[in-house]
């Protein structure tokens, strides 16, 4: 196959910005796996401008593999992008890539995926992921397994605002678990905001909370609101239990809105 043929062909694949942004923090020549790939598009995108050696494009739906595949062909790729159909991580082989993707799903569903994996992920030292919700649940599950943020980052697209996050693998577990505490340390914001709640910095994430930036304030302010929403639902309830859950979120909200008024709204 022709070098420049795939070149060619991979930069006609059009990429969304997320996924655009996404390809940029896949590292060179990285053995790269797709995970829930749809029409493989990152995979053909990232094989056609040469900046990985193999890939592996998985997804559970047989529409989507179907489609992945004449993608693959179209673009002259069949000899370095592997489609294949199957359940998360079950589409690799132990030691096969060093780069994994996942986008697109939520994240108790990513964190199932990853906790099945098992020695599948064995030499995989970075994943790129995008949860569109429950983001804390996968940012507890990298600080479990080795895993230590290296990039966050908010992408507003057709009005929704993305979270994609970047962890490479520690290769000593004390090592990470000592990055990890640094990263999660409850005085980030100090002396503007004491303390900080740990379950809140899952969910806001180390890096982004550091960052600030417009795209983080309207995330949770919007956030915010819905917990707002909640409370006033509960209010109008007679549940005895009702009012404990009342002063839980009115907490919550109060400490989110301590941090944005100490975050700054534009990046550094």
């Amino acid at each position: 196959m022709n070098a420049n043929n795939v070149s060619k062909e991979g930069a006609a694949v059009k990429l969304s910005r997320r996924l655009a942004a996404l390809s940029e923090w896949v590292p060179q020549g990285a053995r790269f796996a797709d995970i829930g790939t749809d029409h493989a598009l990152l995979p053909v995108y990232l094989a056609g401008s040469g900046k990985i050696s193999f890939a592996v494009a998985g997804d559970v739906n047989a529409g989507p593999v179907e489609a992945a595949k004449r993608q693959v062909a179209e673009a002259g790729l069949a000899g370095l992008v592997s489609v294949r159909h199957g359940d998360g991580l079950t589409v690799l082989e132990p030691g096969e890539v060093d780069t994994v993707c996942i986008a697109g799903m939520g994240g108790s569903l990513m964190v199932r995926l990853l906790e099945a994996a098992g020695e599948r992920l064995n030499g995989v030292n970075t994943l790129i992921l995008s949860p569109h919700v429950a983001e804390e649940a996968v940012r507890r599950w990298l600080t479990e397994h080795g895993f230590v943020l290296d990039r966050e980052a908010l992408l507003e697209e057709d009005g929704v605002i993305y979270t994609m996050l970047r962890a490479e693998r520690e290769a000593d577990r004390r090592e990470a678990d000592r990055r990890n505490g640094e990263l999660y340390g409850t005085g980030a914001l100090a002396p503007c905001v004491r303390s900080v709640s740990k379950p809140l910095l899952f969910e806001m994430g180390p890096l982004l909370f550091r960052q600030g930036g417009s795209a983080f304030h309207r995330k949770w302010e919007q956030e915010i609101a819905k917990r707002e929403q909640i409370i006033g639902q509960m209010k109008r309830s007679t549940a005895p239990e009702a009012a404990e859950k009342i002063k839980e979120w009115e907490s919550s909200v109060a400490e989110i809105r301590e941090v944005l008024a100490c975050s700054p709204e534009e990046k550094p």
